[in-house]
């Protein structure tokens, strides 16, 4: 399943580099190949290859990745025929016309 890609610059996936210890986790449930490792720890090569699926953020010991499942193409689509055009795909609306970013 290699060169799929959903729709870009949605997806809700967040790594923080500083509390990766470079255990490979993700690379093993990665169903995607999202992630690769550098030295010490992953890096993300691939946002828009991501599905969402949360294996990733749920398999991490260090509590490194954090993804909202099955949120990212489907939040931008509903959002784009409400005629929402925020940079962020999903969150709440807070106001003002802009939501909050994931």
């Amino acid at each position: 399943m290699k060169n799929l890609v959903y729709l870009k610059n949605v997806v809700t996936l967040q790594l923080d580099e500083n509390k990766c210890t470079g255990c490979r986790m993700c690379l093993d449930v990665c169903p995607h190949e999202v992630f690769k490792m550098n030295s010490k720890h992953v890096t993300i090569q691939n946002r828009d290859a991501c599905m969402e699926c949360g294996a990733c953020s749920r398999n991490c010991p260090a509590s490194a990745i954090s993804v909202q499942a099955g949120v990212g193409c489907a939040a931008a689509v509903i959002n784009s025929m409400l005629g929402k055009d925020g940079e962020c795909c999903c969150g709440p609306d807070t106001g003002g016309g802009k939501s909050d970013c994931c």
